[in-house]
């Protein structure tokens, strides 16, 4: 199997139940939802993505075979040999993340998260399972550890998204023209029923990659 990754990085995670702890992200290449291009973008499932994960062009992106995709993320990590958490992220890991991936990344010490629109099925070596679930597609990955629904979001059903298996159930405001206002109306929902967290994006907040 041949990777193709956008870019590698290392930073803290920014978003849910993990928030603040040390990560290197792996951003694969390619999403089921939107081709990421603009053009494309009216006519895709998920219109409202912030991030661009087309081509291997992107910090240390490029093809890669497990053992090697493995030691990458153990290099940029660097010499810490304790806690270390890869977050395998897109697009849409699950296009490409298998069994061979995640043996690797757990010889070399890795607990592994994935960040999935829950489209396809996780496999069982994943260690964390947030998944963001996308209106208009069909939800497969019903279990996991953490739910983050970005709200406000047009045809979710967020009664249903909130009885589902998931250890935390999240909201997140859509980082758009009427930010403030969604994050009132996030900060409404957690308060009206407590089955629901609110989750910031904390990177952008404090200008972390």
């Amino acid at each position: 199997m041949t990777y193709s990754v956008k870019e590698i990085f290392l930073t803290l995670q920014g978003e849910g139940a993990q928030s603040g702890c040390r990560a290197v992200f792996c951003r694969f290449a390619g999403c089921n939802l939107w081709t990421g291009r603009e053009q494309d973008r009216a006519k895709a499932i998920c219109q409202f993505c912030d991030t661009d994960f087309v081509g291997t062009d992107g910090t240390a992106g490029g093809k890669y075979d497990a053992q090697g995709l493995a030691d990458k993320i153990a290099e940029i990590w660097g010499d810490q040999p304790d806690h270390r958490y890869v977050v395998l992220t897109g697009g849409e890991p699950m296009l490409q993340v298998d069994q061979a991936l995640a043996d690797a990344l757990h010889e070399r010490g890795f607990t592994i998260a994935m960040e999935t629109n829950g489209t396809l099925p996780v496999i069982d070596a994943i260690d964390w399972i947030c998944v963001s679930p996308k209106a208009g597609s069909e939800l497969v990955q019903t279990h996991g550890d953490e739910l983050k629904l970005v709200w406000p979001q047009a045809g979710s059903d967020r009664d249903y998204l909130v009885g589902l298996n998931f250890t935390h159930h999240l909201l997140q405001p859509l980082d758009d023209a009427h930010q403030a206002g969604n994050i009132a109306e996030c900060m409404d929902v957690a308060l009206a029923d407590p089955r629901w967290r609110l989750s910031l994006q904390t990177h952008k907040i404090v200008g972390l990659r």
